[in-house]
């Protein structure tokens, strides 16, 4: 079980604004680093675009899932962990750092600041501490909310996607992506798609 990343994002009208995120890439080689966070990033914004608001998700991409809570502030929560991660806890993590990022960050900046201007250091914190999904146990008053609540577990990423809108289009056509992380991303999928196991 792993957590590769934790992200904030506001989900404005027409745009997402990531606000805070953090990652945990040490299973990644050292040059594959930054490709695999800037497209964990990118995979971020996409999911917030496409979850309505008020609503959560948990989508399959590959070998990982984005859980994704889009509260109806459009203040969005998203964590990337692998299949083995209880969906349950990765919930819960999303609305305690949520709760936090409300108490430390006024809702007059979520839509105009980015990662930069935003003092919000308790990510990473999250993100070790929940390596170990027993730390979110006690939690049992969010675990009763979030048994009240439809959680959608969509196939993969390409059913949130608009009708003849596929991820291999976005990538191509994004400008958030650089040269080497499409490539890396084209790469991946080439060798996922060799290799099957019967």
């Amino acid at each position: 079980m792993k957590l590769y990343c934790i992200a904030v994002l506001h989900k404005g009208e027409t745009k997402v604004n990531p606000l805070a995120s953090a990652h945990e890439l040490s299973s990644f080689g050292y040059f594959q680093r930054s490709s695999v966070k800037e497209f964990m990033d990118f995979t971020c914004k996409i999911v917030a675009e496409r979850t309505i608001v008020g609503s959560r998700a948990s989508v399959k991409e590959q070998e990982y899932i984005c859980h994704v809570y889009v509260r109806s502030d459009c203040l969005t929560g998203l964590v990337i962990a692998d299949h083995e991660y209880p969906q349950r806890v990765a919930h819960t993590l999303i609305n305690k750092v949520l709760e936090e990022f409300t108490g430390k960050v006024p809702k007059s900046q979520w839509p105009t600041a980015n990662s930069s201007t935003i003092v919000y250091g308790g990510l990473a914190d999250y993100l070790q501490k929940y390596q170990d999904p027993k730390q979110a146990d006690s939690m049992t008053k969010i675990q009763s909310e979030l048994d009240e609540t439809k959680i959608i577990l969509y196939d993969t990423i390409e059913k949130i996607l608009e009708r003849e809108e596929k991820l291999n289009d976005l990538v191509e056509k994004s400008e958030g992506l650089s040269m080497q992380s499409k490539a890396f991303y084209k790469t991946a999928r080439k060798t996922n798609s060799c290799c099957v196991i019967l």
